[in-house]
């Protein structure tokens, strides 16, 4: 029986008979809905994946009709990584507009956590969006992350949660992660703020839930404020995992935990807290196939993607959703996904 040229999460190669994918994708869809307890894919759905990962061709593409649009994760570092060359961040938004053709751009500090960002907002971050917004007519988004943990002892001023909860600390630690997450929850307020100010076209949020419950609690307090507050700033708030780690285990916002939400969840609360666009992660098994990946993503967002009022941008890069977890994977693979995330999942956007 004839073998296709697929790869493994981590990126290798990999070879697999129509049939083994199809025990692959059973298997996967299977175990993604006994832990989110949501619908296996149907029928039409698993056969439209096999037939994606059996086409020999190099690079595939949507149906005429599916195309999508693009956001991104710091995307004005794509630019200088393509050439090899160094520009500042503002000529480097103007590349991905007028050479690769992005649909937007998100550009950030390269100390990307919010409480770093802080610190340097009217030094190098104002100049930087002043000049993005006069040089491109596409959207520019300001992004950063939570990052809960970098407002621990040492480098920041509250207990590490993660050593006071195998000490027994339990009281203290559950403290440190409600004062950390309020002091987070201001930080990204006041940093959208700014933003607004200039002019900016949204704030994402990238990577949230990075530190458990409290840190996605921090992402949509934020939120709600931002979107009540600033008129006509949009906010694109993208996860770090699957699964939301109850480092806290007691959160909850609109009462609602947040401990154990799966993307369906996830994304409820976040429309609830006022988030424009909202990307799903489900994060890549390295040592399964890559048509195993993307059938037990596929199960995840396809449920998602059925209770989202809002437009979905799967996460798309390096270990999440499907895409192996190497630096640069192979564009069969990727586009092959991609299609996947688009044509069975019905994402919205990339």
């Amino acid at each position: 029986m004839e073998k296709f040229l697929t790869r493994m999460g981590d990126g290798s190669i990999f070879y697999q008979t129509a049939d083994e994918m199809r025990q692959d994708i059973a298997d996967a869809t299977a175990l993604a809905s006994k832990k989110a307890k949501v619908s296996e894919l149907s029928n039409e759905d698993k056969e439209h994946i096999v037939d994606i990962f059996c086409r020999k061709d190099r690079i595939v593409g949507v149906e005429p009709g599916r195309e999508i649009v693009m956001t991104s994760d710091v995307g004005d570092d794509t630019a200088l990584a393509m050439t090899g060359t160094t520009f500042s961040r503002s000529e480097n938004v103007m590349m991905m507009e007028k050479m690769v053709g992005m649909d937007s751009v998100d550009i950030g500090s390269s100390e990307y956590s919010c409480k770093n960002v802080k610190n340097v907002l009217d030094l190098f971050e104002s100049p930087e969006i002043r000049n993005s917004l006069n040089q491109s007519t596409f959207p520019v988004i300001y992004g950063t992350m939570p990052n809960l943990g970098f407002y621990t002892q040492p480098d920041g001023m509250f207990p590490n949660w993660t050593e006071l909860l195998p000490a027994g600390k339990i009281t203290e630690a559950l403290e440190a992660q409600e004062e950390a997450s309020e002091m987070c929850a201001n930080d990204l307020y006041n940093i959208a703020k700014r933003m607004h100010s200039l002019g900016i076209d949204a704030f994402n949020m990238d990577t949230t839930g990075a530190s458990g419950d409290a840190d996605f609690l921090a992402a949509l307090n934020a939120t709600e404020r931002i979107t009540k507050d600033m008129p006509g700033m949009y906010v694109e708030m993208g996860m770090a995992s699957e699964f939301v780690m109850g480092m806290h285990g007691r959160l909850k916002y609109n009462g609602k935990r947040l401990a154990g939400m799966f993307p369906h969840q996830q994304v409820e609360v976040a429309q609830e807290a006022g988030v424009s666009i909202f990307g799903p992660v489900v994060n890549t098994n390295t040592s399964r196939s890559t048509v195993w990946n993307i059938a037990y993503v596929a199960t995840m967002l396809n449920e998602c993607s059925r209770v989202s009022k809002i437009p979905l941008h799967a996460n798309a890069g390096m270990g999440v959703n499907g895409i192996p977890m190497s630096v640069t994977s192979g564009a069969d693979t990727v586009s092959k996904i991609d299609k996947c995330l688009v044509e069975v999942c019905n994402m919205d956007g990339l």
